[in-house]
């Protein structure tokens, strides 16, 4: 068991709300910290056909079995519940909360918004971060093999095998319930595809003509993914410096450990020798710091800034009006060329950058402005 940041933000909200929704990828501990933050509360599990076909036959009579709130566990199955279950809650009364979980993000926040806007909080829920896994024991090339679901720490078996499963009963199942894809080999090429363009500018032409499919249809997919919690999307920071920015925006997933298996690396000696391992350190840290956000029950507020000269800083962490500029590398080794871009930045926004920071695989200091970070415990830093 997993200590998780996000239940302090959860004990926060629901004194306030009486509906919490918890989204995110299948097998990032949604029902264990539902099930472990509230331990009084029923749990229905709507993957059960039984239960599911009980719950659609007739929802009234459904929601009166449970008057003291309930966990309703992968909630998009059952959309049409959402209707009836805000009445039901204004009728039993607001301290009856109930506890909602879901996997496809796009099914749920839909019926979300037609049914239970502005009486229930949404949560985002990642597999593990690094603090909540105490990694500081682990080398960056383990905790990117490793990444951060449950079932892979302390795994007695080859993390390929776990991975494959993943893919095949979560990824592939979930997208073909999303759309019809009617040749999985070629969708199993664009998401392979995908991870080797990690932390790239997406471009749709490119993709498509990769995998022979049309730019349309990598849009479409890209969504599906989205949907599903697979990956993440970050977008350039627009505001205009007196340069031209470009539009497009960057691809991360939402766990390293399987990005690393659709790239075919399975040992520490792979990654270190790899060539996307960059990448893959970027990765992690984008997703440490979306994280850390996201488990305050915060939106982002996560950028990147390039412009058309392909000058470019790898996040932008905006905080009110503050610009807080952030370069990753994975390297062990400081080199003052890993600032060029921060100081380019600083002097474009101004006085809107009260500080900066590096984070590397090296040791932590300052230098000039910018504060080095070694990366175990970085996001915790920067998002304070």
């Amino acid at each position: 068991m997993f200590p998780r940041q996000m239940t302090k933000t959860i004990e926060t909200l629901r004194k306030t709300m009486p509906i919490l929704t918890i989204l995110g990828p299948r097998q990032s501990g949604k029902t264990t910290l539902a099930k472990t933050t509230f331990p009084e509360k029923p749990y229905v599990n709507f993957e059960q056909l039984d239960i599911r076909m009980q719950a659609l036959e007739d929802p009234n009579g459904f929601l009166k079995r449970y008057p003291k709130g309930a966990i309703f566990d992968e909630i998009q199955e059952v959309p049409p519940i959402l209707s009836y279950l805000l009445p039901f809650v204004d009728e039993i009364g607001e301290n009856d909360l109930f506890v909602l979980t879901g996997s496809h993000q796009t099914k749920v926040k839909e019926g979300i918004s037609q049914s239970l806007a502005g009486r229930t909080a949404i949560l985002k829920l990642y597999p593990l971060s690094l603090k909540e896994l105490d990694q500081n024991q682990r080398s960056m090339e383990e905790a990117i093999l490793w990444g951060g679901y449950p079932r892979a720490q302390n795994l007695n078996f080859p993390l390929t095998n776990l991975f494959s499963s993943y893919y095949q009963t979560y990824v592939e199942r979930d997208i073909s319930s999303l759309s019809r894809i009617h040749n999985l080999n070629q969708f199993g090429l664009f998401v392979r595809l995908i991870a080797g363009r990690i932390g790239q500018l997406v471009n749709l032409e490119s993709l498509g003509n990769d995998v022979g499919i049309s730019a349309s249809t990598v849009k479409e997919w890209l969504s599906l993914l989205e949907a599903s919690h697979i990956l993440f999307r970050v977008h350039p920071y627009h505001e205009n410096f007196g340069k031209r920015l470009i539009k497009s925006h960057k691809i991360y997933f939402t766990d390293t450990g399987l990005a690393c298996y659709l790239l075919g690396i399975e040992n520490q000696e792979q990654l270190q020798r790899d060539p996307l391992k960059g990448s893959l350190f970027e990765n992690l840290i984008m997703l440490e710091l979306v994280k850390t956000r996201c488990n305050q029950g915060l939106d982002p507020n996560l950028y990147f800034y390039r412009d058309r000269q392909g000058k470019e800083v790898d996040v932008i962490y905006q905080k009110g009006r503050e610009l807080i500029p952030i370069e990753i590398k994975s390297s062990s080794t400081y080199n003052s060329s890993f600032l060029d871009s921060l100081l380019l930045f600083q002097k474009l926004a101004e006085n809107r950058v009260p500080q900066s920071f590096l984070i590397y695989g090296g040791q932590e200091g300052k230098v000039h402005d910018t504060t080095l970070l070694s990366w175990q415990n970085a996001a915790n830093t920067v998002i304070a």
